[in-house]
């Protein structure tokens, strides 16, 4: 019987893998789930479908990087366009509602022209 690191070596070494041997493969090594914002995720998609989601070397930790700048991003844009008249509150419930949704389309379309919708040498 083979061991596990043997098994482990056939496998990195894509030499053919019997039945048993893809069920013990499959408890040894656990695929790893990467969950990732709302930002991470449309980049992933982006890159997906230009097909070049392979080139970057670690791309979980892009993804999560790409998070993490769509929130600042965010934050600092926020802050900045919030004190805007076309964006200030005016006390009727509708009218700021509509404002707020603006400002939030606003920042969205900035996050996805600068960070999402771009390649970038990596």
């Amino acid at each position: 019987m083979m061991t596990d690191r043997q098994l482990l070596a056939k496998a990195e070494a894509n030499e053919g893998l019997t039945v048993d041997e893809i069920k013990r493969y499959q408890k040894l090594v656990k695929p790893q789930k990467h969950v990732y914002g709302k930002w991470g995720t449309l980049k992933r998609k982006y890159l997906e479908d230009r097909g070049i989601d392979w080139t970057i070397a670690n791309l979980p930790e892009y993804l999560h990087g790409v998070d993490r700048q769509a929130e600042n991003m965010y934050n600092v844009l926020y802050a900045k366009l919030s004190q805007n008249p076309l964006y200030k509150r005016t006390g009727e419930f509708m009218e700021d509602y509509r404002r707020f949704t603006a400002l939030q389309h606003t920042i969205e379309e900035e996050i996805l022209h600068e960070l999402i919708y771009m390649e970038e040498a990596v």
